[in-house]
């Protein structure tokens, strides 16, 4: 399967052109799976999940002009049959991860039984990462929280470091956490982004020291194309590589 990951999604005409390029043809001849579930533990998540499905938030990616695009809810597919649901991922030409709580999203991804699918998944399928999304196709990922997360039943580890925005207005612990494992890289997004006050350069270096892999961090402008295990770096905007 190959992978695009990016920081807010479909940003600008290069990050476009990689998503053709992986897909193979254009946008309009493709059929794609929209995956919100990362984005309900946030208050007003399920309008904020209506609206990305619709194509009118923030970050382009539902509202491309798919061939056809449906909705695959990880929370429902545990208490349903696997071929109820099975052989509509494994045709579709994209799987669009939306984001979110990256730790909500790696959860259900296990116990829906994506993460063990995803191998399988024919060699030309495009997995679209939005930040959550793309935090999540990682082996081991950090994220930053006001509060402990809830337990999840995957591995998790809550750091003894607390880290302030810039403004110190708000403290953020860092925690650790168990994805999928699609890619051997991790990824920081929304580098710099001033609505994002803790993904600062400095932060995320912090942060990236506690990955045991290579982790780009990359601003909204940015992603990451990864085809046959090769990570490419497209951008139109600022990006940074920190080694293990």
């Amino acid at each position: 399967m190959r992978a695009l990951l990016t920081s807010s999604g479909i940003k600008n005409g290069s990050i476009h052109d990689a998503l053709v390029d992986l897909l193979g043809k254009p946008i309009a001849e493709a059929n794609a799976l929209f995956i919100p579930t990362a984005i309900y533990p946030f208050p007003g998540g399920a309008g904020a999940a209506w609206r990305a499905i619709t194509g009118q938030g923030p970050s382009p990616l539902a509202g491309l002009g798919w061939k056809s695009l449906g909705v695959l809810e990880l929370t429902a597919l545990p208490s349903i049959e696997e071929a109820a649901w099975v052989p509509t991922v494994q045709e579709a030409d994209a799987l669009l991860v939306w984001g979110g709580d990256p730790l909500f999203l790696a959860n259900w991804m296990r116990r829906s039984g994506l993460t063990a699918l995803l191998p399988t998944l024919r060699s030309e399928a495009v997995y679209v990462g939005v930040s959550a999304g793309s935090i999540a196709a990682a082996h081991t990922f950090v994220e930053t929280y006001v509060d402990p997360p809830r337990g999840s039943d995957g591995p998790l580890k809550s750091e003894d470091v607390v880290f302030s925005t810039p403004e110190g207005d708000v403290d953020r612990i860092l925690v650790t956490g168990q994805g999928a494992g699609l890619v051997d890289f991790a990824v920081i997004p929304h580098l710099e982004h001033p609505h994002h006050l803790d993904a600062s350069l400095a932060n995320a270096e912090k942060w990236a020291a506690r990955i045991p892999a290579p982790t780009y961090a990359i601003d909204d402008e940015s992603a990451i194309s990864v085809v046959d295990g090769t990570a490419t770096v497209v951008s139109e905007g600022h990006w940074r590589l920190f080694e293990p």
